[in-house]
């Protein structure tokens, strides 16, 4: 069992294709956990075991992956880069320490490795960057750095020169010790600091220890003092300035051609924080119901946090779990306050990828996995029944694309649904839900790919072929202006006949009204035992407009004259009625199509701010404030539900993947003529 000080928990994000897999395969292969290196192009790696990754080349989910490295237990977070996979990310930040930010050295900031410190340095959260791919052609390791200098001002710390040669990186320079070290099929020689690089050593060396200064008063002092820092003085104040979150190493090397990586598994553990010096989780004290911080601590009751769930249909659903404090072991119950059962703990595991280790216990700080759990998902705690915690919530992106689902083999129903109900536990970005007004049952993530991959999910996993297309827009019906209809419902055919005849006016009723009847009949031409029957036919006609279908609403209905028969008038007669009367009166009432109108909320760089308005006016939408948050700008506005069915995927394109956007329905409005001319083509 590790302890929490010789654990890293480290979450390896960045924008797709940057080499994050490849990377987690490397650090794998130089512990020695595995025999050779895997690669991403043959579907062989440890962290892509999925079919669909295997299939893409790309990782579609979170995967777990460990390994011992010096006597510390590196917990890696292998973390999607596409951005439809973004509750990955989430979950992963949540059990990790720390990010390891993996880019290409493209002499420019990715917008994946962008979004990564964004978060990072908001959320406090500690980062070191990985600057890959310098065994490419044109790999421009200074142009990378100084982008993130110029974006990240006074944070970025280049713990490292790469010596090159042409365009090959084929040795480095650690900055702190000036020891220059030159690759080689049997790892790395130590070499002397070649002289081409000896001005620019100095000058690294300098800022380095300036900023190591800053981070600490101690070594404020001695630094001005001494007018220069020892390297251990030196890494010691850049480590608490990562810890602090005022400083990021970087450094560089090869994933495919593992150059490098040692190294950074070396700095991995002189930089990352320990998982006993995480700062503490936000929990509420279930007993007092007050906040507090759990710190880690084994010798303390345990208090863990699920942070991913799969679900596969032979092993069953499989928690991916951090205990925060104490220890878990099996053949112990734990209360789940999120759903306020207790849980019995019979096996335990450590995951390398799909390869799951059994262990007896998992002490603070550590990572490990919980099969056959019956009531705890993702987010949920852990915690011992006498000490109850419930931890703050992971947040999930709310979802921006939605799909109408319809099963593509007729009976299959409840495979299809039920299926698609377990993959929304495994993946938070994934919702399906119904849709009362259309009646469609809906998938809801964050874009295309991520849909796309939940149908071959459905189909791989559980058998069950779905299909997904545009949803149906909620669209309604009404009137401007008033009229009067008579119906007359009269059936003779042998025997008791059918008679009713009604008077109704139509008018608009009040704009938040759905329908209105009033009865104004006098001296019974209509007899009272049959006006339930006009309202019922009224109500039943009113399900579909006479434009294009849709339901009407914002109706009034008054019932002022009619006539029965003494035997032939039936309840079913004035049903009928009713409905000719509604047929007749609502085409002379000028009638309407009325389209739902959603409020955005918006968020991008400030850039693309003139492309999302001329894309919004485009899509008949109005911009009704603009505002500036975090540096970024957010804008809120209104359009038709009917122009922003893809609009998930137009604002990544328009925004490079940078901005987003929420939607929620606002109100109902009179549609313009074009609308009704697509509806009724």
């Amino acid at each position: 069992m590790s302890q929490a000080k010789n654990i890293r928990n480290i979450a390896v994000v960045g924008h797709s294709g940057e080499g994050k897999t490849t990377l987690c395969e490397a650090m794998l292969y130089n512990a020695g956990a595995i025999e050779r290196m895997g690669k991403v192009d043959n579907g062989t790696t440890v962290c892509d075991f999925d079919e669909q990754e295997i299939a893409r080349h790309s990782s579609v989910s979170l995967a777990c992956a460990y390994l011992n490295w010096k006597d510390v237990k590196f917990n890696l977070l292998d973390v999607p880069g596409f951005y439809d996979f973004e509750s990955e990310f989430n979950s992963a930040m949540r059990a990790a320490g720390a990010a390891l930010i993996v880019m290409g050295a493209n002499g420019a900031v990715t917008v994946g490795a962008e979004k990564a410190l964004d978060y990072c340095l908001k959320n406090k959260k500690p980062s070191f960057v990985f600057i890959n791919g310098m065994d490419k052609e044109n790999a421009n390791y200074h142009g990378t750095v100084q982008a993130l200098q110029e974006r990240y001002k006074g944070k970025i710390a280049p713990i490292q020169i790469p010596i090159m040669e042409g365009e090959k990186m084929t040795g480095y320079i650690n900055v702190i010790t000036g020891v220059a070290y030159k690759f080689s099929d049997k790892g790395v020689a130590e070499i002397p600091v070649p002289a081409a690089y000896t001005a620019e050593l100095g000058e690294m060396q300098a800022v380095l220890q300036e900023s190591a200064a800053e981070n600490d008063e101690a070594l404020l002092d001695k630094y001005f003092e001494e007018g220069a820092l020892s390297p251990e003085d030196t890494m010691a104040g850049l480590r608490k300035g990562m810890q602090t979150v005022s400083v990021v190493p970087v450094i560089a090397g090869s994933a495919l051609l593992n150059k490098g990586v040692i190294n950074l598994m070396n700095e991995l553990i002189n930089y990352v924080p320990e998982a006993s010096e995480r700062a503490g989780l936000p929990a509420t004290d279930l007993k007092t119901n007050e906040q507090l911080l759990v710190e880690c601590s084994e010798n303390a009751p345990l208090a863990a946090q699920v942070f991913k769930t799969a679900v596969d249909p032979f092993v069953g659903k499989m928690n991916y779990i951090r205990v925060n404090r104490g220890v878990l072991k099996t053949g112990v119950d734990a209360y789940n306050p999120n759903t306020d059962t207790t849980e019995r703990i019979n096996s335990l595991y450590i995951a390398r990828g799909k390869k799951l280790d059994p262990v007896p216990s998992l002490s603070a700080g550590d990572i490990g996995v919980v099969a056959k759990l019956t009531n705890t998902g993702t987010g949920d705690t852990l915690c011992d029944p006498n000490a109850p915690v419930k931890f703050d919530p992971i947040l999930f992106p709310e979802p921006t694309l939605a799909m109408a689902v319809t099963v593509a083999v007729r009976g299959t129903e409840d495979k299809v649904f039920g299926g698609l109900n377990r993959l929304a536990e495994e993946d938070k970005g994934f919702r399906i839900r119904k849709n009362l007004e259309t009646g469609e049952t809906l998938a809801c993530g964050q874009g295309e790919v991520q849909l796309e991959i939940i149908k071959r999910k459905l189909k791989s996993k559980f058998g069950a072929d779905a299909e997904f297309s545009t949803p149906t827009v909620a669209y309604r019906e009404s009137i401007l202006s008033k009229s009067e209809a008579e119906g007359k419902h009269k059936k003779q055919s042998g025997g008791a006949g059918q008679f009713g005849v009604v008077n109704i006016r139509f008018e608009p009723g009040a704009q938040d009204g759905v329908f209105e009847f009033v009865d104004a009949t006098v001296g019974g031409s209509v007899p009272k035992q049959f006006i339930p029957a006009v309202e019922k036919g009224l109500r039943e006609a009113i399900q579909k407009g006479v434009l294009a279908g849709y339901p009407m609403v914002n109706l009034k209905c008054t019932l002022f004259d009619g006539k029965s028969h003494p035997v032939d008038s039936k309840e079913i007669a004035f049903v009928s009625a009713a409905r000719l009367a509604y047929e007749d009166g609502i085409p002379r009432a000028k009638p309407i199509i009325l389209e739902p109108i959603c409020s955005m909320k918006i968020i991008v760089p400030e850039q693309y701010v003139g492309d999302i308005m001329g894309d919004l006016n485009k899509r008949r939408g109005r911009i009704i404030g603009m505002d500036t948050v975090d540096g970024l700008q957010v804008i809120t506005a209104e359009a038709p539900e009917g122009e922003l069915l893809t609009y998930a995927t137009s604002l990544r394109s328009m925004t490079q993947g940078r901005g987003r956007f929420s939607q929620e329905f606002a109100r109902y409005e009179q549609a313009p003529d074009l609308v009704l001319q697509s509806l009724t083509k």
